[in-house]
């Protein structure tokens, strides 16, 4: 049996060579650069050769490479001719999106920069808040999508799952805790789910938390544990090496999950087309089903 192209896979080839390594392409594609090193290693596993060298100052393609290259190329371009000249209706309408702080930092602006270009006529207004205000937005019909974070167990079955991943209790090396007085928090802020749910665990901890700090960003927040401030409640991917993580001395907290959640009524083809592009580019695993 002839081996399956995967067309993700062929477009990061072609990003690769065009922008001359894994990183560029990860960023032209608002990808993972891990994202992106296994999408061509289960393009290689597939073909059964090598398709980059991975050696310094070697081409950066090898020879089994620059030949699936060009057919990469002409098989990206005709499934793009292809999808354009066959679509359905060209997409149009406003679009209202709620999306976190956290969430912009994985290329979701790249994503939405060319959803607009191949869309023209559909015009999208972004806001970036916090997840709770982004829910209650999302109940009052103020938002049509919205791109946020809850706990695992809060999720709902019309959600797009994005990646799940855990929450971790850090701090600075030189911030001691004493056991006489309330631990201090630092949090995003009142409406910050990691915050409420702190101080729910922390009644049952005595002597409790104390909310010392609440920060606009995740990079105050960061600076804030690091400068010896109090706790916190951070994904891995905020986690630095000036902080402790300190998940063995207070109680695990929940999973996370990173979800698009579409409003009640919102229900247009651009809307759709919008989710299924954020999907699909930022989905670490199964993405659920549409709503």
């Amino acid at each position: 049996m002839s081996a399956r192209l995967e067309m993700g896979a062929l477009q990061a080839l072609c990003a690769i060579a065009d922008h001359g390594g894994i990183t560029r392409a990860a960023d032209q594609l608002a990808l993972s650069q891990s994202a992106v090193s296994h999408k061509i290693r289960r393009l290689e596993e597939a073909l059964g050769c090598a398709l980059l060298a991975r050696r310094v100052g070697q081409p950066l393609l090898t020879a089994d490479g620059e030949r699936l290259l060009r057919y990469a190329r002409r098989i990206v371009a005709l499934h793009d001719e292809a999808a354009t000249s066959l679509g359905t209706t060209p997409l149009s309408g406003r679009i209202r999106l709620g999306m976190t702080e956290d969430i912009t930092s994985r290329g979701l602006s790249r994503i939405l920069g060319r959803f607009t270009r191949r869309h023209p006529d559909v015009t999208v207004h972004t806001s970036v808040r916090q997840s709770l205000t982004i829910e209650a937005q999302l109940e009052r019909g103020e938002l049509d999508i919205g791109v946020l974070q809850r706990f695992e167990h809060g999720q709902r079955a019309t959600d797009v799952v994005l990646a799940s991943e855990p929450l971790h209790w850090v701090k600075a090396p030189d911030l001691a805790a004493d056991e006489t007085v309330p631990l201090p928090f630092v949090a995003f802020g009142d409406d910050c789910f990691y915050r409420q749910w702190a101080m729910e665990f922390g009644q049952s901890r005595p002597p409790g938390f104390a909310t010392v700090m609440t920060c606009t960003s995740i990079a105050s927040l960061v600076s804030a544990v690091q400068a010896g401030l109090g706790v916190s409640l951070l994904n891995a991917r905020h986690v630095t090496p000036e902080m402790v993580v300190m998940d063995g001395e207070l109680a695990p907290p929940p999973q996370i999950v990173n979800v698009i959640r579409v409003g009640r009524r919102s229900s247009s083809p651009a809307v759709r087309g919008l989710v299924e592009e954020i999907a699909g580019e930022l989905g670490d695993g199964p993405a659920g089903r549409l709503p």
